[in-house]
């Protein structure tokens, strides 16, 4: 028997595009209702079209994952009209690298606030609803540079190795609540988000220090997703999946 999210809500944060997107329509595929939480909400609209298209159920939400409130409404959205909440994961994030001495107190409060600060408060407004559901899953989404320094990364690299900390932390927390967390680790997978800082030649390099030869797609990181939120995973939390071809183990 598959693998189901049958009956099960999840919400899915920076689920119109990239890597969200892909796991919103995963978790679809597999029977769960999802939200999906985008600071567009003109595009988690588009994404929410598609996925009932598709025969899926969903819900659309707008914004920002910086401000508390965002969590704290949606979440009381999903349990008031559904009934509970199952699956979170924290998929949102702003990334801009460039030299460390370019860095502006703007660019910093944005990538700590999109990519840090907004774990703790999905964290914090997803862990009463799952409780009240019988337990739950969360899965944030870190990534190899949580693991790697890369240069003109120095904050990304450090809001990332913070993500597998707050995963570690929430773990031994929640786990008596029966809220497993989780984390996946994707190397470089070529979304919009990313070819706004990895330029060809980059990825061409990328591809070559891989060993198994290629960049990621959205489905690798969706399939990792779909497994943590199932009860497949039911005796894993505070752990990272590197779901990365390899490329955090290389020395090339």
């Amino acid at each position: 028997m598959e693998p189901s999210l049958k009956n099960k809500v999840a919400l899915v944060t920076g689920g119109a595009q990239g890597i969200g997107r892909a796991i919103a329509q995963r978790f679809a595929d597999m029977g769960a209702l999802v939200g999906v939480l985008d600071i567009r909400l003109d595009r988690a609209e588009q994404a929410v079209e598609e996925i009932r298209a598709g025969g899926g159920l969903a819900q659309a939400f707008g914004g920002n994952v910086a401000q508390r409130e965002t969590f704290t409404e949606a979440v009381a959205a999903l349990e008031q009209q559904h009934g509970r909440l199952n699956v979170l994961v924290n998929n949102a994030i702003w990334v801009r690298y460039g030299p460390t001495d370019a860095i502006t107190p703007e660019m910093l409060e944005r990538m700590t606030a999109t990519g840090f600060h907004s774990i703790v408060w999905g964290v914090q407004a997803a862990a009463p609803a799952m409780e009240r559901s019988g337990g739950g899953s969360i899965i944030n989404i870190a990534s190899a540079a949580g693991f790697l320094g890369i240069p003109g990364a120095l904050v990304y690299c450090g809001v990332k190795a913070g993500a597998l900390g707050l995963t570690r932390a929430a773990a031994v927390e929640l786990g008596p609540r029966k809220i497993r967390v989780n984390a996946i680790a994707p190397g470089s997978v070529p979304t919009e988000g990313v070819r706004i800082n990895v330029d060809e030649a980059l990825a061409t390099k990328r591809v070559a220090r891989t060993p198994l030869g290629r960049l990621g797609h959205v489905d690798d990181i969706a399939a990792a997703a779909a497994f943590l939120a199932t009860d497949e995973s039911s005796f894993m939390t505070g752990e990272c999946l590197l779901v990365d071809g390899g490329v955090t183990h290389a020395l090339l």
